[in-house]
């Protein structure tokens, strides 16, 4: 995975784009047809309720260049639903993923230094039967990487990794802007992002 600092010829790097939306059906899909469209591939996706009720947010991670990745919040913000995106790079979010792996419990049992090893990555058991034991751990991407390297000569028998999870570090939450937008007099526009025009604002909310 690359980090926030390495900034490839191209000028793409990782941002993570987050969405306030409306819960309403067909906005996921509305949402990745503007990439689609775009062809450009959504490394992951993960969406869940906000701290607002009944507002959902989208995280989404891509690898793109920042001018590409304004215009997309641009357009994903003129979605009727989208009440607000913001783009940030590693650098302006805390963020972590979430990684199970099942490997046989015999491997465990026999060889200590394989759970020693699960343990030094921090992982736990979730789940332990007599034929396999499922191990759970969070971190960054390369974390999860590394301790699919070490359980494979060791029996690994799946892998699954979720979508990215990340908060906003310089952030005052969404509720102070939704309380702005309540106080816009009638036929103010409050569709189009003010801040992806500014560019010290760019990353903050």
């Amino acid at each position: 995975m690359s980090n926030s600092n390495d900034i490839e010829i191209n000028g793409k790097q990782e941002f993570t784009i987050t969405a306030y939306t409306e819960n309403r059906i067909g906005i996921l899909n509305r949402i990745a047809i503007i990439f689609s469209r775009r062809k450009i591939n959504i490394e992951s996706l993960n969406t869940s309720p906000s701290e607002i009720e009944h507002i959902h947010r989208f995280n989404i991670l891509i690898h793109e260049t920042e001018e590409v990745v304004r215009k997309l919040a641009r357009q994903i913000e003129k979605q009727v639903e989208v009440l607000k995106v913001y783009y940030n790079t590693n650098e302006d979010i805390i963020w972590q993923e979430m990684a199970l792996y099942k490997v046989p419990t015999d491997t465990i049992a026999e060889k200590v230094s394989v759970e020693r090893l699960l343990r030094e990555n921090g992982a736990r058991a979730v789940v332990i039967r007599k034929d396999y034991t499922v191990f759970e751990t969070t971190g960054h991407r390369e974390e999860t990487d590394k301790l699919i390297e070490v359980l494979q000569p060791h029996g690994l028998i799946e892998f699954v990794r979720s979508a990215r999870v990340a908060i906003i570090k310089d952030s005052e939450g969404f509720n102070r802007k939704l309380r702005e937008f309540e106080r816009r007099e009638p036929g103010e526009d409050v569709i189009e992002n003010e801040f992806l025009d500014q560019e010290k604002n760019v990353f903050s909310m």
